[in-house]
């Protein structure tokens, strides 16, 4: 109860500083553009029987590993969907802080298996489900498609393919919407990819659409899209044929803001790979701060927190075997732009700008680090849709130069700075320009803003009035619905996981409850079962619950995996699965409502 008051207690916070906001005693929204170095990812994958001639060699399931292998450790999210005209499996989005947990996921994909008939929209339509769910914020949301495009329905069940296409738009919309772009894949080995399906649904969501045969593309394919969605430049570094011997590849860490370089090595024979540091030390691989994941068409070397200076990578490779090598950094930067004046302005008019680096919040002052650096001021010109760029000098430390305002139109400004490997832009900002923001008519101006200056602190008054009674009614509500009751029963199940026998059926009756109860309370406290009491039930709409998982242990509603962190409704004869294993045992649940 205490961590739900909590959570009324910030939403009320919220509401005064909305109302503070809008009264102009707070900022509502930050003016500097944040860097983003962390990434909720959902892999979807096409599992169908198609996909044995159109991957045959599971090209896709390579691409998945190699993108959680370029994944940093410092709290991305990543999640896997697997479909066919159904869900066949599926993986809530899990925050990877490991090489343990990247093992896991990879081993989750190596045990995906094939099935009949596809349904692309299904796909799509769950993956955004996810990010929705368990998504957090300050991060970069994206989804990865891999499939050939196609649909295979089953006549069976009656669903058309107008039913998909509608599902498909409305899922590809919600994308839209929520900002999450959807980077596609076709898998062609068979020449039957439907490109154009494909396309457009990257296309939509502001994502990136690649094709590919050949396990050689993958890492070009997968830098991009990294690139693409963390403001990043891929940096071809070399294509070499193995001659049995050690090859030099120069990799120049360009300053002490990256936080990572991978280095992806494709080959398709194995190859032996040294590191040689700025100072000429040879580094061991793997090391603390130097990791190496291979597969069986890639190796991938994660460089942390590297030093800054020219590194010597020797590749060894069997000879005549073509060997590809690119580089991609993740950076710890933001690019911010200094605050514009909010006023009226009119053609003619000059506006300076000035925009900065930064790395935790602060103005980097490192000069090296602007050296090679190219920025632009890019104009939008609002009433019109017409762009234009502007050249920004680079000097002391920031980029600087003055937009003179061509009309008397609105226009939208944004930094944008770049060098070979990263890119960076600013928050967009609006500014208005027209005849009448000119002062041309200055007396009637006064005028206005003395009218305003009487009726705008009583509207201000009455929002924040109206903002205090909401707080006060989901203060109500809370105290409301921490009493309400409980109807039906629950049908609780135990199987031993060593012994494979299942206790009978025990029907606990839900009405002697009251705001919220834990499944360890439903167990009678058995003490076999500590850790179930992070499973949290709470009166749901009608005769309904929902069911929420505070804790580590995996949650199957209907057979399927689910994130229940931000809770999940069960209705009449929904069943769930939760696996103990430090227990042995697996618990079986079967919600009955009152009206059954």
């Amino acid at each position: 109860m205490r961590s739900r008051f909590r959570h009324i207690t910030c939403r009320i916070l919220s509401l005064i500083m909305l109302a503070a906001a809008v009264a102009g005693v707070l900022p509502l929204k930050a003016d500097a553009a944040s860097s983003v170095s962390q990434v909720d990812a959902v892999l979807v994958v096409d599992v169908s029987n198609s996909m044995n001639t159109s991957d045959p060699d599971k090209i896709g399931n390579e691409a998945m590993k190699m993108f959680i292998d370029m994944l940093s450790q410092q709290d991305n999210k990543v999640g896997i969907v697997a479909y066919t005209d159904v869900i066949q499996r599926e993986k809530a989005l899990l925050t990877v802080k490991s090489q343990e947990d990247k093992a896991g996921l990879k081993e989750f994909i190596d045990g995906l298996n094939r099935g009949a008939y596809t349904d692309t929209s299904v796909g799509i339509k769950e993956a955004v489900n996810l990010l929705q769910d368990g998504a957090e914020a300050g991060h970069a949301p994206m989804i990865v498609m891999l499939a050939d495009g196609n649909n295979d329905l089953n006549e069976k069940t009656g669903r058309t393919e107008a039913d998909s296409q509608q599902d498909m738009q409305q899922a590809v919309a919600e994308a839209k919407q929520n900002g999450i772009p959807i980077y596609t894949i076709g898998l062609n080995a068979d020449g039957k990819l439907n490109k154009e399906s494909l396309a457009s649904i990257a296309k939509e969501t502001g994502g990136k659409s690649f094709i590919t045969s050949n396990a050689d593309d993958l890492p070009g394919i997968l830098s991009e899209i990294f690139a693409s969605n963390l403001d990043l430049n891929v940096v071809p570094l070399k294509s070499m044929t193995g001659n049995g011997q050690y090859q030099d590849v120069t990799v120049n860490v360009p300053n002490e803001n990256v936080l990572e370089a991978n280095i992806s090595i494709m080959s398709s024979k194995p190859v032996d790979a040294r590191l040689v540091d700025p100072e000429g030390k040879i580094r061991q691989i793997p090391a603390n701060d130097i990791l190496l994941s291979k597969s069986k068409s890639y190796s991938l070397i994660k460089m942390l927190k590297p030093q800054a200076g020219d590194w010597k990578l020797q590749i060894k490779g069997v000879s005549q075997d073509k060997i590809d090598i690119n580089l991609v950094f993740n950076y710890d930067l933001g690019l911010t732009m200094n605050q514009i004046p909010d006023q009226d302005y009119g053609k003619g008019d000059s506006i300076n700008i000035n925009a900065y680096l930064t790395s935790g919040g602060q103005q980097l002052q490192d000069s090296l680090l602007y050296e090679g650096m190219n920025a632009v001021l890019n104009i939008t010109d609002l009433d019109t849709g017409k762009t234009d760029k502007m050249e920004l000098d680079n000097q002391n430390g920031s980029f600087s130069g003055t937009f003179k305002i061509p009309e008397d139109h609105n226009y939208e400004l944004k930094v944008r700075a770049e060098d070979a490997s990263f890119f960076r832009e600013t928050d967009p900002v609006t500014i208005r320009a027209g005849a009448a923001a000119s002062g041309s008519s200055s007396a009637s101006a006064g005028a206005g803003n003395s009218k305003a200056g009487l009726w705008l602190p009583a509207v201000l008054m009455g929002i924040i009035v109206l903002i205090l009674l909401a707080a006060a009614f989901l203060i109500w509500k809370y105290f409301k619905k921490a009493t309400r009751g409980f109807v039906g029963q629950m049908v609780v199940e135990v199987r031993d996981e060593n012994t494979g026998e299942k206790s009978y059926p025990q029907y606990r009756k839900l009405n002697g409850f009251r705001g919220k109860f834990n499944l360890h309370q439903l167990l009678q406290l058995a003490p076999e079962f500590t850790g179930t009491e992070k499973i949290v039930f709470t009166p749901g709409s009608g005769d309904r619950l929902t069911v929420r998982s505070t804790g580590d242990l995996t949650v199957e509603k209907s057979g399927r995996a689910i994130d229940a962190s931000r809770g999940v409704e069960l209705k009449n004869g929904d069943r769930l699965t939760i696996a103990l294993g430090s227990a042995g045992k697996t618990i079986l649940l079967e919600y009955l409502s009152v009206n059954s």
